[in-house]
């Protein structure tokens, strides 16, 4: 049975690949952001999902246009950089609505008809910067880390309807949002030793793990939080700032070329 999936923040690195991959897996896919992605397949609603008005809008567009949600992807995100004394408030609450209520409000729209139906996946994207935090991202991990926490009670609410609830919880994506905040091949490189495995995630594999958590295989999954880090939370990040434990592990010092 061909599946609608409505995907939030359509337009971004992560947005985009998860609206592809469901292109290519044979869905009918709807996509919402301030910007048009771009993405022939898929049809785009523009809205700004902190705003319950235009999402109830852009959901009602897309229903006309494909039918019920059955697969709610919710990707769209900001991050604000800097320690809590010096957060402003109108940061703190961008973060906030973008990540977190712009969740409530989407979940809320396609819920009463996944109710009716009996089925449905919901996938949220969140962060494991909630778990394994980095410097100056107040706002962020605390919206990341209640948006597991909304998952997980979702999960104990709606089951019993047939639908689900995923969190995908990557560490650093490559996006060019993400590259943007990278100063060069240096960050990157300690981002990648950063991890057991030396990988950082792509938005193809954020969207493939996406694909699963909302199919039918996945129906275990429910209230989880999936991450995907290569490893990189199982380190101890103290660990990798001693250049003699580094160099026993035969990792270059932090001041090696």
């Amino acid at each position: 049975m061909t599946r609608t999936a409505l995907v939030t923040g359509a337009a971004g690195g992560i947005g985009r690949a998860v609206a592809a991959r469901f292109l290519a897996d044979g869905s009918r896919v709807a996509g919402l952001d301030l910007t048009d992605p771009g993405l022939p397949g898929a049809t785009y609603h523009r809205a700004d999902v902190t705003r319950a008005d235009e999402v109830a809008l852009a959901i009602r567009e897309a229903v006309a246009e494909h039918g019920p949600v059955d697969v709610l992807v919710v990707t769209a995100g900001v991050t604000a950089g800097a320690p809590l004394h010096r957060t402003a408030e109108e940061d703190w609450d961008a973060v906030l609505r973008t990540n977190l209520t712009s969740a409530f409000l989407c979940i809320r729209e396609v819920l009463p008809a996944m109710m009716a139906a009996g089925a449905g996946a919901v996938v949220t994207i969140g962060s494991v910067l909630h778990r394994t935090t980095a410097p100056g991202l107040p706002a962020y991990a605390a919206a990341k880390g209640a948006l597991a926490a909304l998952g997980r009670q979702l999960a104990v609410d709606y089951g019993r309807h047939g639908i689900s609830f995923v969190t995908v919880a990557p560490g650093w994506v490559r996006t060019p949002a993400t590259e943007s905040r990278l100063d060069g091949g240096a960050d990157l490189g300690r981002l990648r030793e950063s991890n057991p495995s030396g990988l950082l995630v792509t938005p193809d594999q954020v969207a493939a793990a996406v694909a699963f958590a909302a199919s039918p295989d996945a129906v275990l999954l429910n209230g989880a939080e999936l991450v995907l880090d290569a490893g990189a939370s199982a380190v101890s990040a103290a660990s990798l700032l001693r250049d003699g434990h580094r160099r026993r592990m035969g990792l270059p010092g932090l001041g090696d070329g």
